[in-house]
């Protein structure tokens, strides 16, 4: 099989996509995919807020709800409806800035990674450049995503609600920690969404290759684009199965670090170490069965949001490109 422009040399000899006036890899076509993970990653994540909420005091609490359906029983019961939405507004916020640097700068990196290495080692080598460019994406995308995620963090696993509010939890924790106490929990969020992303972009671009060479029939410019969104989308959820066991540990970790209270004087901070040794072995793998069902979904739903939004302006789905068969 013969590979066809998988990176594509240089900007001006990148061809239009379709009849689309976007040219790939163009910074237009940069800035598209910028939008499109805006709007990939901050609805998705909103939308399923309220099993964040059960998984997130779960893992800090385990004992406190007997599952996600008790949970939010309780949680309307003590809190009403808006409980239930506990940490949205920073979710909502802090999720779409990730999503802009995730996908925007994955096809920036991506693009200038193959143009390093040259189109046949970037081919040949194609895993290893997903998984570098995903990774220096979301090293970025985590900076502009760390201020919120520990509010939703304390928001979430407090109870009551730390802040009713993001203005209100906003101003709180600038009083208490300072700017500080919002990039607290930036290691371990690293150590989260990194391989998190790294595993999401490697498994579904290999994922819809494969699902195209070994289970389809035809090359995949001979499916019509609804067809194309339906492979985005069962890439997207075998991808996000993975995303969630490779990530768990840390996202444990982040939903304890931020529950920390402030530390008084003379008492040094637990930090990173300290709370593994609590949690254990068996701890930090507490709430996997939940995230496998919320990240599944989400990242199902997340390429599926992107690649639609792509297909609207003109641009093609993701993925393998078409290959030649014998």
């Amino acid at each position: 099989m013969a590979a066809q422009n998988f990176i594509v040399p240089s900007i001006k000899e990148a061809p239009s996509a379709g009849g689309s006036k976007i040219e790939l890899y163009s910074p237009k076509f940069f800035l598209a995919c910028t939008v499109g993970g805006v709007l990939a990653c901050g609805p998705t994540h909103s939308l399923v807020t309220p099993l964040d909420l059960v998984k997130c005091r779960s893992q800090v609490r385990p004992d406190i709800y007997k599952g996600v359906l008790d949970g939010w029983r309780t949680i309307f019961k003590a809190e009403g409806l808006r409980g239930i939405f506990t940490g949205f507004g920073p979710t909502a916020i802090g999720y779409s800035l990730q999503g802009a640097g995730k996908y925007g700068l994955y096809e920036v990196f991506k693009y200038r990674y193959g143009i390093l290495v040259g189109d046949e080692n970037a081919h040949k080598y194609r895993s290893l450049v997903y998984v570098t460019a995903s990774a220096s994406a979301e090293f970025f995308a985590d900076v502009l995503l760390c201020p919120w995620e520990a509010l939703k963090v304390k928001m979430q696993t407090s109870v009551p609600p730390f802040a009713r509010t993001t203005r209100e939890g906003f101003a709180k924790v600038m009083k208490t920690d300072g700017l500080a106490g919002f990039y607290r929990g930036l290691g371990p969020l690293w150590a989260r969404q990194v391989p998190y992303t790294m595993v999401k972009f490697a498994s579904f671009e290999t994922t819809v290759e494969l699902i195209y060479s070994t289970l389809l029939s035809k090359p995949k410019s001979e499916y019509n684009k609804f067809q194309q969104l339906g492979v985005s989308f069962s890439g997207g959820y075998i991808a996000g199965v993975f995303c969630a066991i490779v990530s768990h540990p840390a996202d444990v970790m982040v939903s304890k670090l931020n529950n920390l209270p402030k530390s008084e004087a003379g008492h040094k901070q637990a930090g990173v170490m300290d709370i593994a040794k609590e949690l254990g072995f068996k701890g930090v793998w507490r709430g996997l069965g939940t995230r496998i069902v919320m990240i599944g979904t989400l990242t199902a739903l997340q390429w599926l949001v992107y690649d639609t939004f792509k297909v609207y302006v003109g641009l093609p789905t993701s993925g393998s490109t078409d290959e030649e068969k014998k």
